[in-house]
């Protein structure tokens, strides 16, 4: 991170030059990346027709050699235009891909860093690359505490997004089971733009635009991003989201090719929701709501926007750290694009190149244990056996005296009494989360592709290299506090009393259960470089082969600091007796990871309306970095192999794609990070290595029926199991084998009706949407289910002109369902319940409206 000042100033520099660039009008299709020939012009988003459903025609340039009809290609893929996402109206960037077939998405944490599982694959999202115009902006998908949805966000810049499942994935980028691929406007001859507004009953305010044109006759422009408040979902006390994001190109069109400049910067603040309590774990048939609403309540609070996190130094000093859950992820992020396509006689060039540089401040409250009977927590006993409770702890520090422990709202001094019989009866502690964290990336990409006509057909051979410097630094403390069972909750203290009833000490301090727990200092330092080549050899019209390779090799360079468990010396309180303090010891790490992923595939059309393919690939993940800043991760390589057949069908706006695909995970690492409930601790690997098996079958499909009647739909029915999967400590594999794999669903899917027509001018389309998430469970043992949920939502659309409103409302019936599970302490066994009681609920009903003008 020697450099990170450097890198940030030339990424303002750069971005502050594209933004300069004269906003005299507006837009048209986007430049495809630099492997694609020139394509058609994209549709008017501003006409109904850009909001047709994809069909076999749609032009894809993601994971191919050439562009292509969708149609034609060996793999599973899909394409989303602006005025298809408009449709869709995803509240986040996983709520978008939720829609598509083999996508399992846990869409309720928020804007952003939301749960994304493609096909099975053990991973929150880790195997899914997203990119912008063709090059990542972050090398790895999994970052410190951000993913790709973190720094790509859609707005009116966004011209498309193509969604590459399986298939060839693995060889045109790292980490990759599916690339997300951003494709953005860029100008052409034409002026355009569009403003649009939309607001929502939770609070919702956002303002979209966009505007792109000509300079001269060969240099057009695009400009444009958004601002957006919302108050949120569930009542935080304080607003969810605020923040905006602005991206810029400039392109040069020459001869035979084309330059393209771009910037974006993204500056926003998006809380996170965690997982709430839903039912009472002294009577599971208790509801909880009517302390914490399901639909609306968070244990999030106003009581944590002044947090003060303390913890000791290697030079023994202690350190307090003012924080803010208000905060949430803050993220500030810049990046600066190059792209340069040219044909040399045959030879297309393609150059791409990117400099990223971020910095994100996290503030969230984590779930950790479930809640307890207040006044069993407050007043057991161990009786010398076991565990000792509050109480035996209270006893030894503050004297036999002690004879009760009582509750009272924290920053009273005991004034305040709180008697929670008065309320749930229950309390719950939670744990505040500090991170810090900036980085930097930069990925450069060489590539060219070559037609050649042989007597056996034509190859369209592309090789190219990649490579990409990039890390970041890790600054992270949590502590343990004490809270109230009820949105919106208040933190409580602990207080020891004698028979007297005078206050002694007290287990906590102004709501602080432990003071840090976890404490984490690093840097981490990366480069990598990747060959590749891929071919798609036409032997005749209808019959395709496919192959490709690609090799990468790294080298990673990190360091942690040490830390031991210290008393920082307040005899008044339990709170501080063991916190995390830094050693002064630094703990070097080096790794040096190679790995070869492969694709093979075939493609057969029997007509222009039917055809069919088959694919196999070997997809490797190498660690991330972050194993390097940290002490004792379990570090493996893991290895899948995916076998996938396609029947396809097309038949002008109606299409049927039917995928039945096979993944086996060996080695699958499936190790996690494990709370300790008696220290806190929240940073020590908990290893399971294993193998895992996903079989499953996807239906991708739109059937056009007369008078503007449409079906679109998505359905994936899966079996993901573990195999064999093992512990340190010689857990048996058959304890798990052929278990269903946490969290993830054997079926799940949507069906999307609508009808268009015209009404006095105007263009009409109503639409509606059912969504289908099966069972899951929590934890590997397949103890506690998260039970299957449906919902419905629905919107109409009303085109005049160049004006469009468009009213749209999810969750119209309020369904409930339960995401998560409480991550921290059920993975291994469970809640102690058949379904969970404890986990994060889907969004209760919620409306939109969106107004938009277009020129």
């Amino acid at each position: 991170m020697t450099k990170f000042g450097l890198r940030t100033g030339c990424a303002i520099i750069a971005l502050s030059i594209a933004a300069q660039s004269p906003a005299w009008a507006q837009t048209a299709p986007a430049t495809p990346p630099a492997d694609a020939v020139p394509e058609a012009a994209a549709p008017d988003a501003t006409t109904p027709d850009a909001a047709a459903p994809e069909t076999g025609g749609d032009i894809i340039v993601t994971g191919s050699a050439r562009q292509q009809r969708r149609f034609d290609v060996s793999y599973a893929v899909n394409s989303l235009s602006n005025a298809d996402i408009q449709k869709l109206a995803p509240i986040n960037f996983a709520d978008l891909l939720g829609k598509l077939p083999g996508f399992a998405v846990e869409n309720t944490g928020g804007e952003v860093q939301n749960i994304i599982r493609l096909r099975g694959l053990p991973s929150d999202g880790g195997l899914v690359t997203f990119q912008q115009d063709g090059l990542p902006m972050f090398h790895e998908n999994d970052g410190n505490f951000f993913r790709g949805d973190s720094i790509n966000r859609f707005d009116l810049m966004t011209q498309r997004v193509e969604v590459v499942r399986g298939g060839p994935a693995p060889v045109y980028a790292s980490y990759a089971a599916a690339i997300v691929n951003n494709i953005t406007v860029s100008g052409t001859d034409t002026t355009r733009g569009k403003a649009q507004v939309t607001l929502g009953d939770t609070g919702l305010y956002r303002l979209d635009a966009y505007q792109a044109g000509p300079i001269d006759d060969s240099t057009y422009y695009a400009i444009g991003g958004f601002l957006r408040r919302h108050d949120g979902y569930r009542d935080n006390g304080f607003p969810n989201d605020r923040g905006g994001q602005v991206r810029a190109n400039i392109k040069h069109d020459f001869s035979n090719g084309s330059l393209r400049v771009s910037g974006n910067y993204l500056n926003d603040h998006n809380v996170f929701y965690l997982p709430i309590p839903t039912a009472d774990p002294r009577d599971p048939s208790k509801s909880l709501n009517q302390y914490i609403d399901f639909f609306s309540g968070t244990m999030n609070s106003p009581a944590l926007r002044n947090a003060n996190i303390r913890f000791r130094e290697a030079d023994g000093t202690t350190r307090n750290v003012n924080a803010d859950l208000g905060n949430g992820r803050h993220t500030q992020f810049g990046n600066v694009g190059v792209q340069y396509d040219a044909d040399y006689d045959g030879w297309k060039v393609a150059a791409k190149g990117g400099v990223s540089v971020g910095k994100l401040h996290f503030n969230a409250l984590y779930s950790t244990s479930n809640p307890s009977d207040a006044n069993a927590y407050a007043n057991a006993t161990s009786n010398g056996i076991g565990t000792p409770t509050n109480l035996d702890n209270a006893r030894k520090a503050f004297g036999a005296g002690v004879t009760r422990l009582g509750y009272a709202i924290a920053g009273t001094n005991g004034a305040e009494v709180y008697d929670p019989n008065s309320a749930s009866g229950l309390v719950v502690p939670a744990q505040f989360r500090d991170v810090v964290s900036k980085y930097y990336s930069t990925q450069g990409d060489l590539s060219v592709t070559r037609s050649i006509a042989t007597g056996f057909g034509t190859h369209d051979l592309r090789v190219g290299v990649y490579g990409s410097l990039y890390g970041e630094t890790n600054e992270v403390a949590y502590q343990d506090y004490l809270l109230e069972v009820k949105g919106k909750p208040r933190t409580l203290d602990l207080i020891a009393y004698n028979a007297a009833g005078q206050a002694v000490g007290s287990v906590t301090d102004n709501g602080v259960l432990r003071y840090t727990t976890t404490l984490n200092r690093g840097n981490t330092d990366a480069k990598m470089y990747a060959l590749y080549a891929n071919d798609t050899w036409e032997l005749t019209k209808g019959l395709t082969l496919d192959g490709g390779v690609r090799h990468e090799r790294y080298s990673y360079n990190g360091y942690a600091f040490a830390t031991t468990s210290a008393n920082l010396g307040d005899p008044t309180t339990l709170a501080d007796d063991g916190v995390r303090a830094f050693t002064g010891q630094i703990i070097n790490s080096k790794l040096s990871p190679n790995i070869t992923n492969w694709t093979g595939g075939i493609n057969y059309d029997v007509t222009q309306h039917l055809g069919a393919y088959a694919r196999a690939s070997h997809l490797e993940t190498p660690p991330s970095t972050q194993v390097t800043y940290q002490i004792n991760p379990t570090i493996i390589t893991s290895k899948a192999n995916q076998y996938e057949v396609g029947l396809k069908a097309a038949f002008g706006r109606s299409y049927l794609y039917l995928i039945g695909f096979y993944t086996r995970y060996d080695p699958l690492n499936a190790s996690f990070v494990a709370l300790d409930p008696v220290t806190g601790r929240n940073d020590q690997s908990v290893p399971f290595v294993g193998k895992a098996e996903i079989k499953g079958i996807e239906i991708d499909g739109n059937l056009a029926l007369p008078y503007g009647f449409a079906v679109t739909g998505a359905l994936t029915i899966s079996d993901p199991q573990y195999k064999s999967l093992v512990n340190a400590n010689g857990a048996s594999a058959g304890d798990v084998e052929g278990n269903q794999l946490v969290r993830e669903p054997k079926v799940y899917g949507n069906i999307r009706p609508s009808v268009d027509f015209d009404v006095a001018g105007s263009a009409v389309q109503i639409y509606g949407r059912y969504e289908y998430t099966g069972k899951r469970y929590v934890d590997f043992f397949n103890n506690t289910a998260l039970p299957a949920y449906q919902t419905v939502g629905a919107g109409i659309t009303l085109t005049h002109d160049t004006w469009q409103m468009q009213v749209v409302g999810d969750n119209l019936f309020n369904a409930k369902g339960l995401t998560e599970g409480n991550t921290r302490t059920d993975q291994l066994s469970g809640q102690g319940t058949a379904d969970a009681i404890y986990g994060r609920p889907n969004f209760g009903r919620n409306v939109r409206l969106v107004v938009s003008k277009s020129w």
